[in-house]
């Protein structure tokens, strides 16, 4: 649609109002309803938000270590812009109009702190070397069949998944919930977040959705609708879903696989593919995997964030651990695809379904891009066994401590994220970890109570 299309439409909707919404740093929608003359007096200038919405972790616990906003700065508003080409309507609130918009500063420059900017600006740095990166994601999820007050009043101990049993890829199992499954498929849609494909995966209550692929700004914001769109359809039928990396310790965690790959800047030709390459891998495609090999260990928390995020990252369990590549691997890091020109190329498995999906698809672009800048040569050959086992070549850090330590220490990550989005990205990681040592957790009840 038009922007004067956009614009009519939302002065007719019966509604009288606009649904907004910004990525935090965590990846969480963050929003409200504006009235419909509110909105139009905004749509071709901005509006303010309280920038708490970046001082404050995923419980709405504010910062003491953040340097952006805090008590010292009062928490004042900071402008923000809706972007009109991300219209939406919902589906499943009668079509109310929705937008995407992301933070500026006092001067409208992209503000250091929005996942969204952060994006753009990568993109830019691809653009500038004449590249059109076309990204997607997949998600894994467990449901379950609670409400939010039945999950607090369980205490999230022994809650009833969707349906039992480890029944990946089941016929069977999506046909019990289909009317879930169904309306999944069918309202994404028509949210503009359209599947390649939806199945049931290991696990009870499990699904994996594949996005379609897109421009990269266009494919994060599919992921992160995708994330919240998902949460809002299962309210409808009395499920929760949660993209938790990692549920429990005797089940698969959760995976938000990154697939990529580089075109002209046409979109006509896939730069990743040579058809007279043994590996039908370029020189492009070569040094792009060697730039994410080499970058992993330094930004590691970009796809890992959180403290669960590290107890998906174990060996055995369907997500890597070491410092590997393969072609068609599913034990390695990066899981290169290279079947023709069409859909050569690479899949970062790293990347769990917990992740912000702007820092994740801008760290693994940003990390390529750098293989490709600094002309790194794919010295390390493919794996073509069992990548848990392969220890040459590094092993990724195994908790949000070392990870984040690391990332601070780097160069790396400042060179390629900038200086000022590092600084407060590692600020609320250190943040996340405290909140982590403070918890008494139902492990050290059961370990210790009686015994010590």
């Amino acid at each position: 649609m038009t922007t004067k299309e956009i614009i009519q439409y939302v002065k007719g909707h019966p509604s009288g109002k606009v649904k907004i919404a910004f990525t935090d740093i965590d990846g969480i929608l963050r929003g409200k309803y504006i009235s419909t003359e509110k909105f139009l007096s905004v749509a071709d200038s901005h509006l303010g938000l309280c920038n708490v919405v970046f001082g404050w972790d995923a419980n709405d616990v504010a910062y003491d270590n953040g340097t952006y906003t805090g008590w010292h700065t009062g928490y004042p508003d900071t402008p923000a812009r809706i972007d009109l080409s991300t219209f939406r309507k919902i589906p499943w609130e009668n079509d109310v109009p929705f937008f995407l918009g992301e933070i500026i500063n006092e001067k409208s420059k992209p503000a250091h702190v929005c996942p969204r900017q952060l994006i753009k600006k990568v993109l830019a740095d691809a653009k500038e070397m004449e590249f059109t990166p076309l990204f997607s994601q997949e998600f894994e999820w467990f449901n379950f069949a609670e409400t939010p007050q039945s999950a607090n009043e369980k205490q999230f101990r022994n809650l009833t998944p969707l349906t039992p049993g480890m029944f990946g890829y089941s016929i069977l199992r999506s046909s019990l919930e289909n009317q879930f499954f169904t309306e999944l498929f069918e309202l994404l849609k028509n949210f503009n977040v359209p599947l390649e494909g939806l199945h049931t995966e290991t696990g009870p209550g499990t699904y994996e959705a594949a996005i379609m692929y897109s421009g990269i700004t266009e494919a994060a914001d599919r992921a992160v609708l995708f994330k919240t769109a998902v949460k809002e359809i299962a309210y409808k039928f009395g499920i929760m879903a949660t993209f938790m990396a990692k549920i429990n310790e005797n089940l698969p965690g959760c995976g938000g696989h990154v697939h990529q790959s580089l075109w002209d800047k046409k979109s006509a030709k896939n730069l990743f593919y040579d058809e007279k390459d043994k590996t039908k891998m370029s020189s492009v495609m070569k040094s792009y995997v060697a730039g994410q090999l080499y970058c992993m260990p330094h930004i590691l928390p970009m796809y890992a964030p959180v403290i669960n995020s590290y107890k998906r990252l174990v060996e055995g369990a369907w997500a890597p651990t070491t410092l590997t590549w393969g072609i068609d691997n599913r034990t390695v890091a990066l899981r290169v695809l290279n079947n023709s020109s069409k859909s050569c190329r690479v899949e970062t498995r790293v990347i769990g379904s917990d992740a912000n999906p702007y820092l994740a698809m801008a760290a693994a672009l940003a990390s390529g891009l750098y293989g490709i800048r600094k002309k790194l040569k794919l010295t390390q050959p493919a794996v073509t066994g069992n990548g848990y086992k392969e220890f040459s070549y590094g092993v990724l850090p195994k908790t949000l401590d070392e990870a984040t330590e690391m990332m601070k220490k780097s160069g790396v990550a400042k060179e390629i994220l900038g200086e000022k989005f590092t600084e407060h990205f590692i600020q609320s990681r250190e943040w996340e970890w405290r909140q982590h040592l403070k918890a008494v957790t139902d492990w050290e009840y059961k370990r210790y109570f009686e015994i010590i």
